[in-house]
C-alpha cells in the first residue's frame, strides 16, 4: 500500500505572513521561526506527532472558523505551542496550522 504524501499549510494567508515575518525579526523571533520550521518538517514526516486535544477543550472559534474535526498540539521549545488540525482525503494528508502561542496564551485559550 502506498503511503499518501503529507503536506503542511497555514490556515490563513495572514498566519503564513506572520510566520515569514518572524524570519526577519529580532533574535527571539528568528529562533521561534526555526522552531516552527522544525515543527513543519516533523508534521510532514508524521502528521500525528503532536498530542491530540480532547474535543471538550476545543475553542469554539476553531470549530466555527475552520470546521475542524480533530485538533492537535505540538510543543515547541521555550514553552510555545503550535495548534493544528489534520485533513485527509484519498490523495493526501494535510496538516493545517491554526495558531502558535506562548504556553500562557495557550492555557488561557484552552481554559487550563
Amino acid at each position: 500500500m502506498n503511503k499518501k504524501p503529507t503536506y503542511v499549510a497555514f490556515a490563513t494567508k495572514k498566519l503564513e505572513n506572520d510566520f515569514e515575518k518572524l524570519h526577519k525579526g529580532k533574535y527571539e523571533d528568528e529562533q521561534l521561526y526555526r522552531f516552527i520550521q522544525r515543527a513543519i518538517d516533523d508534521l510532514k514526516k508524521n502528521p500525528m506527532c503532536g498530542a491530540k486535544i480532547p474535543r471538550s477543550l476545543w475553542p469554539k472559534q476553531y470549530i466555527k472558523n475552520y470546521r475542524i474535526t480533530n485538533l492537535w498540539k505540538y510543543d515547541i521549545p521555550n514553552a510555545w505551542r503550535l495548534v493544528y488540525t489534520i485533513q485527509e482525503d484519498r490523495i493526501m494528508i494535510l496538516s493545517v496550522i491554526l495558531e502558535w502561542f506562548s504556553h500562557k496564551e495557550y492555557e488561557r485559550k484552552f481554559g487550563y
